[in-house]
């Protein structure tokens, strides 16, 4: 948003009747940022409303009546399969900061990486605070949806999942207004059993693409849909 731009800085709040800061964004506020008494700041609550605050050495203080921004339609989706170390980290900053509405990680028969239980759900936790920032340094107002980890071939039999493949047609041959999620493989690709599950198949293009790069090109793609 062109007006959120031009904020001090832009932070996440629970409460827009009563803005609080957690103790590490007062501190990212005022050590890192470095903001001073007045400077003004966006505060969202992440489900589309906000307000303008102004920074004072105790925190924010409101000033200014809370608005509302609607989600863009269609809301696009990308589900990507989980790779290793921080590439995972970018796809999730990469994919908020691009205006990504959900974000689904996937366990395909072929990804190397494998999480059990307590591993899924401590990555989802850091996927979240991924998110959260990637928000406030892009000065979105909703915070995009993160998803459990998924098996695949279930999410490709999903109504409205579109899989990421060298054979499929353009996505400006789909439907433009309906929903749309796009499965990005891992770099081992799909598995017969995941390639019959069904549902359409878009191309990214003729070169074949890293996992986070597909990632990104279907973001890009999706967002550039509904400009």
């Amino acid at each position: 948003m062109i007006g959120l731009a031009g904020s001090a800085a832009h932070v996440v709040v629970d409460d827009l009747g009563a803005p609080q800061l957690s103790g590490d964004d007062e501190h990212h506020l005022a050590r890192v940022l470095r903001l001073r008494d007045g400077d003004r700041v966006s505060a969202p609550d992440g489900l589309g409303s906000w307000r303008w605050c102004r920074w004072t050495s105790g925190g924010l203080e409101a000033d200014g009546d809370i608005g509302a921004t609607p989600r863009d339609v269609p809301e696009v989706g990308v589900a990507f399969a989980i790779v290793k170390g921080d590439r995972l980290d970018w796809i999730v900053q990469k994919l908020t900061e691009i205006g990504v509405d959900r974000l689904t990680p996937l366990v395909a028969e072929r990804c190397i990486v494998r999480w059990d239980a307590d591993k899924a759900a401590a990555q989802t936790d850091r996927m979240r605070r991924i998110v959260r920032e990637a928000v406030m340094q892009s000065r979105r107002v909703w915070v995009p949806e993160v998803g459990p980890l998924t098996p695949a071939a279930s999410l490709l039999a999903a109504r409205g999942v579109l899989r990421a493949d060298l054979d499929g047609v353009p996505l400006d041959a789909l439907n433009p207004s309906a929903p749309t999620v796009i499965a990005i493989g891992p770099e081992g690709g799909w598995s017969p059993t995941e390639r019959s599950a069904g549902g359409p198949t878009v191309t990214l293009g003729n070169t074949v693409l890293r996992a986070e790069t597909a990632a990104i090109a279907a973001g890009v793609l999706l967002v550039d849909r509904r400009a």
